[in-house]
């Protein structure tokens, strides 16, 4: 999966492109270590589990070559080479850029209606962040740039691990044999074991990014950021239950559209003595910078801007739902119902408002390259926490057992006994056939009721962090920046206009002395 930016007979400057959706599909069959279900899977572009999922990504990848979407979704590239990349994966330099960016991140999140958190563009999040600053890798300075330089040039697909399992935890961390550690330093690179959670997607990615979210590192061994390919020896990836293969076994693409073609399935991810090149290191032995690279490196940034984009387009199609739901149900013009779609309206204008806010009002990064504000990024990331779920909420509120007053298969409507009785019995409101009404309440109950549906209420809570650290690190990133300070000196800006005897503005009178 290399690339290179010039011409090794030449040495000119190489065209390079991003993959094709084929191109991508073929590059997933190279005998990576998957298994579901008790047996090992074979090729992921055709096992029920992954197979839909995969081909809605090729979507994305397509697009790259669609001339109809170029203006919008890519750019030139910044490495040398004369191609052309997705826009999120190059160097930010102005307002511009970062509005151009939100615009490309919206783009792919609206082929999947904002169901596909990891889609390919979430892992530019950190890896601009390896041409931005290379130095701050110090002696793997080198390994950034060629994969800042790769990644971008053939809009390569990274999952990533960061979180410790939750395993042992009476114990201290770094003497946990199963969180991530090196075990021997070789010549030619690390040997890696343990595991982490959940490497979302990976089964359908090219390479994993590792490292470290939660409790400090004190030992060497646990202080390790690199990245592998999928099919790297000793790479393991255990899957829960899939919700596409039970779609697939169990339904249709009318009962279940979103479940039968976008489960990134969460893995659990293990390295059973996986050799890492030193090429592919990026932090290694300095328990400081392994601890707080997160922030250091622009990633949170970059990840939150990701994610409230995608997010602001998953709620347009939840609104949508919504008020599809209540006009066929017959309640949309209920006082009660209008004022919780108002609501449910506004929770998406807020996220929307908050995007706009981190492209409009940017942080200065490194060598004049800009990152998306982090405090309304911060905001972000709580507000989500008690947004989803309440939207979630509401449409199982309102929508109430018409979610549930449906037919169990499609193939219901093709035997001639049940047709008549369907038509008549389950058909809706304002004009909703039978046909219709089901096909909509199935993929409400898809959004919002069956496994799939739960898996991202939890993923939208947890996306970014536990429900403590996503306020508490909203706090510590104020006061890195100095407006906790500036709050209370706000406060006692006004404290210092009185004291005791009265006023101290010479432009106040005091009250007269009885």
């Amino acid at each position: 999966m290399t690339a290179q930016n010039h011409d090794t007979a030449t040495g000119t400057p190489a065209v390079t492109r991003p993959l094709t959706g084929d191109e991508y599909l073929e590059s997933l069959r190279d005998g990576r270590e998957i298994w579901a279900y008790g047996e090992r899977v074979d090729d992921v572009t055709k096992h029920p589990a992954f197979r839909n999922t995969a081909r809605m990504t090729a979507r994305l990848y397509d697009s790259l070559h669609d001339p109809e979407r170029a203006k919008i979704l890519t750019a030139p590239t910044d490495t040398g080479s004369q191609g052309y990349t997705h826009k999120f994966f190059r160097i930010p330099r102005t307002t511009e850029d970062l509005v151009a960016d939100r615009g490309a991140i919206a783009e792919w999140a609206r082929m999947s209606y904002g169901w596909l958190g990891r889609s390919p563009d979430y892992k530019a999040s950190f890896l601009v962040s390896l041409g931005v600053n290379p130095d701050y890798y110090g002696e793997y300075a080198e390994n950034a740039r060629r994969w800042y330089r790769e990644a971008q040039e053939k809009v390569l697909y990274w999952n990533h691990a960061v979180i410790n399992p939750p395993v042992d935890r009476h114990r201290p961390a770094d003497s946990n044999d199963v969180f991530v550690h090196v075990e021997e330093e070789r010549d030619d690179g690390l040997i890696v074991s343990g595991a982490k959670v959940v490497a979302t997607g990976s089964a359908i990615t090219h390479y994993n990014f590792i490292a470290h979210y939660g409790l400090p590192v004190q030992k060497r061994e646990y202080a390790l950021v690199c990245t592998l390919p999928m099919d790297s020896p000793g790479v393991k990836l255990i899957c829960r239950p899939s919700y596409g293969a039970m779609a697939n076994s169990m339904g249709s693409p009318f009962d279940y559209p979103l479940s039968s073609r976008m489960d990134e399935n969460d893995t659990i991810f293990i390295l059973d003595r996986v050799k890492v090149p030193w090429e592919n290191v990026f932090i290694y032995g300095d328990t400081a910078k392994a601890g707080t690279f997160l922030n250091a490196s622009g990633f949170t940034h970059r990840l939150t801007f990701h994610g409230i984009t995608r997010l602001g387009v998953k709620l347009d199609f939840l609104a949508g739902l919504l008020l599809k739901g209540v006009e066929a149900t017959g309640t949309k013009d209920f006082r009660g119902i209008q004022t919780r779609i108002g609501e449910v309206l506004a929770w998406r204008n807020m996220f929307w408002g908050l995007g706009d806010a981190m492209a409009q009002n940017p942080d200065p990064w490194h060598d004049g390259a800009l990152l998306p504000n982090l405090d309304y990024g911060m905001a972000y990331r709580w507000f989500m926490t008690i947004g989803y779920p309440r939207i979630r909420e509401i449409l199982q509120q309102d929508l109430g057992s018409a979610l549930i007053y449906v037919n169990s298969h499609a193939r219901d409507f093709q035997q001639p006994e049940l047709r008549p009785l369907l038509d008549k019995y389950v058909r809706g409101s304002n004009g909703y056939d039978a046909v219709e009404r089901v096909k909509l309440m199935k993929l409400i109950w898809d959004s919002i009721g069956t496994e799939f549906g739960g898996r991202h209420e939890l993923y939208e809570r947890n996306y970014s962090g536990n429900h403590e650290n996503v306020r508490i690190e909203l706090l510590l990133a104020q006061q890195s920046s100095g407006l906790v300070d500036a709050y209370k000196g706000f406060a006692e800006e006004c404290m210092a206009e009185y004291d005791l005897d009265g006023w101290r503005a010479p432009d106040l009178i005091n009250p007269s002395r009885p």
